[in-house]
């Protein structure tokens, strides 16, 4: 261990007795009043303590005035290095912060808000430009010719080079002139997040009678989604105008009225409803006992 770090541990004794100026200049920096007693002295070096003092202000509960002192060199006058307010071990904090790109949830968009996407956003790739097509007035490659001419082959009628227009129709009409498309990674979040709110293993559909495959509100969807979904077009459902998974259901199913009703159970082999009736006394045309004797007989009922 060196000299200079033995040194560096122990503070300086006339910067750590300089108390009341490190409390002067911590007056001067704060508002008057959220100063509060003296903490502790820490030695940051040779000839160099911090001062601490207790934050008295509500909104910093567990701060701490830092205050540095110094001196030079054999001399006996101290100066003021530095005032700051730092936070403590049970100091309270701001939450650290996080891009607006991770703290945006669903339904965060108002009114005129603009949402930028990310050059690099894995839900999307680039769209049909153009470039990749063969030129309208291409011809066979030399090869080609080479071999049409080698063999007295006509090959014009059967090698026929799309154009340019035509396939700029067809991707129009699939809508892949857009700058940039859906990914599969992007096509994939969207199915997982839409399963979760209107799929199979939502309460509704485990309750439903039947699924919205065979649902007559089911509006079908184009595109590979519509394999897998459908959107709902029943006012008085709970997806109303949402897309749905096709193996989604609910008590709105357009043929829940013609569907078989359950099987009612059996009923009851003994009837137990009824009651059966208990005599008081025997009957009279009944056993050995005359029928005087019974009437006089006290079977203790008033």
């Amino acid at each position: 261990m060196s000299a200079a770090t033995t040194r560096s541990r122990t503070p300086d004794r006339l910067c750590v007795e300089a108390v009341d100026l490190a409390r002067t200049a911590a007056e001067e920096a704060a508002a008057p009043g959220v100063v509060g007693e003296h903490v502790s002295a820490v030695a940051e070096g040779d000839r160099v303590v911090t001062h601490f003092f207790e934050c008295k202000d509500p909104g910093y509960r567990g701060w701490r005035w830092a205050v540095t002192v110094t001196r030079a060199s054999r001399a006996k006058n101290i100066t003021l290095d530095e005032t700051v307010l730092l936070p403590g071990d049970d100091a309270l904090l701001a939450p650290e912060w996080v891009p607006w790109s991770e703290r945006l949830r669903p339904g965060d968009m108002g009114p005129g808000d603009l949402l930028p996407t990310d050059a690099e956003d894995l839900r999307l790739e680039q769209g049909w430009s153009g470039e990749d097509a063969p030129p309208p007035n291409s011809v066979v490659s030399a090869e080609m010719a080479a071999l049409v001419e080698a063999e007295d082959a006509d090959v014009t009628d059967r090698t026929v080079v799309p154009v340019r227009g035509s396939i700029a129709s067809v991707a129009e009409e699939l809508g892949m002139r857009r700058a940039r498309v859906l990914s599969r990674y992007g096509l994939h979040s969207a199915a997982d997040r839409w399963d979760e709110s209107f799929g199979a293993k939502t309460p509704m559909a485990q309750a439903a009678p039947a699924s919205c495959v065979s649902c007559g509100f089911l509006v079908a969807i184009g595109g590979s989604l519509g394999q897998a979904f459908g959107v709902c077009a029943n006012e008085f459902g709970p997806a109303d105008g949402r897309l749905v998974s096709l193996s989604y259901g609910c008590g709105g199913h357009s043929e829940a009225a013609v569907m078989p009703k359950p099987l009612r159970p059996a009923p009851p082999v003994l009837d137990s409803m009824a009651s059966d009736e208990f005599h008081l006394r025997p009957s009279t045309d009944s056993g050995p006992v005359p029928a005087a004797d019974l009437l006089a007989a006290d079977l203790g009922h008033s």
